[in-house]
């Protein structure tokens, strides 16, 4: 077993990105903004009607307005510090700066919102296998609600080109963390060349009644059959994955990962248990699950 990228620091939890998803300074080379186009103090909302699911994942990204972006920063958690964008420019200190790119924005604002986990990478979250609807370049903005999440790519054919995603609020709005130097701002749609159309999570499978989910982190953790490390793991998840905790109990005391921790968490997906040690939380005990 082996855990990569996570940070130790008083944040607690929070976990480095992987995979840097946006063209950071690169696309303010291509597109520069118009002063009118984007605004960091926009009324930031959904602007049409949606499901409850859909507003919240919108409502999320919005009570970011205003962070910087940061290339490669942001988590499920909020803004992290970043990594310095290669190309120089704007992005060059990026790892000095708390803030989100753009798929990091999204992954916060599906998490928080809705409980939805979403791949690391803009080319992942346009390719995600649970998406409730897809729409084409072609059928523009007409059948999009709020929530829906915005692609652009270098061919917009080829989901595996996509560079940058946003989150649509409506009426020709979005709310985006585009590039370095920039803050988390609402924006014009761009229904440029690259525009290669939208996909839904809203409909998202939810947490069970009785449940709540939280993210694990790391590779190769062993769920096991009781709270305790003496029988072999039920199954090993190959790297973060959204779970579905019941209840929790004081088991096995486990010493892993620089980490003393007793607390283990009860999956009924898995009819297995957890050590909280591997739940991307910053507490040992967790909040709002009962005692098993």
């Amino acid at each position: 077993m082996h855990r990569t990228n996570r940070t130790m620091a008083a944040a607690g939890g929070l976990l480095l990105a992987t995979a840097l998803s946006c063209t950071g300074t690169a696309a303010a080379a291509a597109s520069p903004l118009p002063a009118t186009a984007m605004t960091a103090t926009a009324d930031c909302r959904p602007q049409a009607n949606a499901p409850d699911q859909a507003q919240a994942i919108v409502n999320a990204a919005c009570s970011q307005l205003g962070v910087p972006y940061s290339w490669g920063g942001g988590s499920i958690h909020g803004p992290t510090h970043g990594q310095d964008y290669p190309g120089g420019g704007p992005g060059a200190h990026d790892s000095k700066v708390k803030g989100f790119d753009c798929s990091h924005l999204v992954q916060y604002a599906a998490w928080q919102g809705a409980g939805i986990a979403l791949p690391e990478g803009s080319w992942n979250q346009a390719q995600w296998s649970g998406a409730s609807a897809r729409f084409s370049h072609v059928q523009g903005l007409g059948p999009l609600q709020p929530g829906d999440l915005l692609l652009w790519g270098s061919n917009p054919a080829n989901l595996n080109s996509v560079h940058h995603i946003a989150i649509y609020l409506g009426g020709g709005k979005m709310v985006e963390a585009r590039e370095s130097g920039t803050p988390v701002m609402v924006s014009d749609v761009r229904l440029n060349a690259q525009y290669a159309g939208a996909l839904r999570i809203a409909g998202a499978e939810q947490p069970p009644a009785g449940t709540k989910r939280f993210m694990t982190w790391g590779t190769g953790v062993g769920l096991r059959p009781e709270p305790g490390t003496a029988k072999p793991p039920v199954v090993r998840l190959p790297g973060p994955t959204a779970v579905d905790v019941e209840c929790q109990q004081h088991g096995e005391l486990v010493n892993a990962e620089g980490y003393r921790n007793d607390a283990w968490s009860y999956l009924p997906k898995y009819r297995a248990w957890i050590s909280n040690i591997y739940i991307d939380d910053p507490a040992a005990w967790l909040p709002d699950v009962p005692t098993c």
